[in-house]
C-alpha cells in the first residue's frame, strides 16, 4: 500500500482520499478503521469546571470506585468515559493497559522495576508508582523487549 501526505496551507481539516482499483474487503476495513477513529483527547473535570487533556500531558487513567480517573502533572481529573472508551481515545503507540483497571503513559516512565516476583513496579517521572498486574506482565515485557 501506497501512503502519500500533502501539504496544503489551505486545507482546513484533514481529508483522506483512497484510491484503489476495485473496493474489496481490505479497502471497506482501511475506510471504516480511518472514518470511526475516536477524538485524540479526553475531558476531565476538577472543581467543577471541564478541561481538555491532551493525551500527552496523562501520566495514567485507572478506574477507581466506579469512577475512571486522569492523572496530569497538572493534577487528577475525573472522566465521564469508561476505561475501555478513554483507552480507545489515546494512542496506542504510548499508551499500554497494565492491569484490568489502569492504562499508563509509556513516554511518562521513568524505570520499571522487575525485581518483584511475578510483576513490575513502574516508576513515572513525576514520582510516582504502579505495578502491573501478573495478567499482563508478560505483554509489558514483549513491549520492552525483555
Amino acid at each position: 500500500m501506497k501512503v502519500e501526505i500533502q501539504i496544503d496551507a489551505a486545507c482546513t481539516e484533514p481529508q483522506v482520499i483512497i484510491r484503489t482499483a476495485q473496493v474489496d474487503e481490505a479497502v471497506q476495513a482501511l475506510a471504516k478503521r480511518i472514518s470511526d477513529t475516536p477524538p485524540q483527547w479526553l475531558v476531565g473535570s476538577r472543581d467543577g469546571e471541564m478541561e481538555i487533556l491532551k493525551p500527552s500531558e496523562l501520566i495514567r487513567v485507572f478506574a477507581d470506585g466506579g469512577k475512571t480517573v486522569a492523572v496530569t502533572e497538572n493534577g487528577t481529573y475525573d472522566l465521564r468515559l469508561r476505561l475501555y472508551e478513554a483507552e480507545e481515545r489515546l494512542p496506542r503507540s504510548s499508551f499500554v493497559r497494565i492491569s484490568k483497571s489502569e492504562i499508563v503513559n509509556l513516554q511518562k516512565v521513568k524505570s520499571f522495576d522487575l525485581s518483584f516476583t511475578g510483576t513490575i513496579c513502574i516508576r513515572f517521572l513525576n514520582g510516582t508508582a504502579t505495578y502491573v498486574s501478573r495478567r499482563y506482565v508478560r505483554e509489558i515485557k514483549q513491549i520492552l523487549g525483555v
